[in-house]
């Protein structure tokens, strides 16, 4: 990895050092060699690079070498990224299961955050594959995928499978490599508060040396778990705010969205169910019942010649008799009636600063009518975008961005300045001496 780091962005700089590496015996360098070319060739569709790592993964006899070759490809085809799912679509079959978790895994890279139908549906049979870290892999590809989807995505299959990764997580059976996955899958796609996106370039069309790395790096979790955290590094927070001269935000700037607000909302959070409480069945009383009542009152005050028996009862039970005996077809048209949903609007504007995702940039466009516009009309209205005012007498409401604060509250101490030394080494044996004898002498 050392090497692949060194070279990145390289290009054919790094022949002579693949070509080396790969000629050698020892797995560990042939590894090595397939993430240096994915890094040295990163989003230049070399053909060479692909006829290398296609060679690699069908042919070598180390898994991870396979799994490595694999994953290779996301990285040197990132920028067409249509070109994966083809190339990898035999190898989602392969006997092999790592590299099948590895074809998973590239398919998640090269189409994150696209909502890809097609790749979704190569990854769904691996989702119940019999092992359980190819599972792993699906789920975590399929993540990918579904970065800042909406729920209408792919036909609301969105929502289904964020209720999986649900089950999967609280289910107390399940593999653990599976679980891992699955609670891998739920921080991935909700990444960034939903706000971010794991893109390996910028909005201009440039390799990012941080999110290509830190992509690389975070794979390594394979073989040592801390690395999962270097996934921070390979996203990308997808906001866009227009700034003018002072580096202020007009907050009356908007941007048109030519789509409906739901495509490209929020998805509503997963509520957990609530156990409804057994309510007491009130007992019914039938109009014979109170027939009967009604009948006995009225013979009880005929026989025992009590007057003073209170006439307020037998109306009552007369009144209930007469209820009992109207139709049920009164109680069935008293429905609360529903609300008619307003029909969602085409279009809609969305205010500055405000979140855009890769697709819905495609459906946004300036406003040319107001008073704020941007210096170049012909970007996509994504990220930083520099405004010109043509109206500058007049007052307008301006936001300033905060700056991040130094100083951070509530932070623990750091520790006392200490020194280490290994077991073996001589000064590590002299102190834990010196820690024996302070004991002994504070025991007397």
């Amino acid at each position: 990895m050392g090497l692949a780091l060194i070279n990145y962005g390289e290009d054919e700089n790094t022949d002579y050092i693949i070509d080396e590496t790969r000629k050698g015996r020892d797995p560990l360098l042939i590894h090595g060699a397939q993430y240096t070319l994915a890094l040295a060739y990163c989003g230049t569709g070399s053909n060479k690079a692909i006829r290398l790592l296609l060679h690699t993964a069908v042919s070598d006899v180390s898994d991870d070498v396979r799994m490595a070759a694999v994953i290779g490809l996301a990285f040197v085809l990132y920028k067409t990224p249509s070109r994966v799912p083809e190339l990898v679509k035999l190898l989602l079959e392969s006997f092999n299961p790592h590299v099948r978790y590895a074809s998973c895994m590239a398919v998640g890279i090269a189409m994150a955050g696209s909502g890809d139908a097609e790749s979704v549906a190569l990854l769904e049979p691996m989702l119940n594959d019999m092992t359980d870290f190819v599972r792993q892999g699906a789920l975590i590809g399929t993540s990918l995928i579904y970065m800042q989807q909406g729920d209408q995505c792919n036909d609301k299959k969105v929502k289904a499978f964020r209720e999986k990764l649900a089950s999967l997580v609280n289910d107390k059976h399940q593999a653990i490599l599976t679980k891992m996955g699955a609670i891998l899958s739920t921080g991935i796609i909700d990444a960034g508060g939903r706000n971010c996106s794991f893109n390996l370039g910028s909005k201009n069309g440039f390799t990012k040396m941080t999110s290509a790395v830190g992509a690389a790096l975070w794979l390594q979790h394979w073989y040592w778990f801390p690395m999962m955290h270097m996934f921070s590094l390979a996203i990308t927070p997808t906001f866009t705010i227009g700034l003018n001269k002072d580096f202020k935000y007009p907050k009356n700037f908007e941007i048109q969205c030519h789509s409906k607000p739901s495509s490209f909302a929020y998805p509503k959070r997963l509520e957990e169910k609530k156990e409804e409480k057994k309510k007491r069945v009130e007992t019914v009383t039938l109009s014979i019942t109170a027939k009967n009542k009604a009948r006995l009152a009225r013979k009880k005050v005929k026989d025992d010649g009590d007057e003073k028996m209170d006439e307020a009862e037998v109306k009552k039970d007369e009144d209930e008799e007469k209820k009992m005996d109207v139709d049920g077809e009164e109680a069935s048209e008293e429905k609360k009636t529903k609300k008619k949903r307003e029909p969602e609007p085409s279009s809609f504007r969305l205010l500055n600063p405000c979140r855009i995702t890769k697709s819905q940039a495609e459906c946004c466009e300036f406003d040319l009518d107001q008073r704020y516009r941007p210096i170049r009309l012909e970007e996509k209205p994504r990220g930083v975008i520099l405004l010109t005012d043509s109206t500058p007498g007049e007052e307008d409401d301006l936001g300033t961005v905060k700056a991040p604060s130094i100083e951070t509250e509530d932070e623990a101490d750091p520790p006392e300045p200490f020194e280490w030394a290994p077991a073996d080494h001589p000064e590590a044996q002299q102190i834990s001496a010196d820690s024996e004898m302070v004991e002994e002498s504070a025991a007397e």
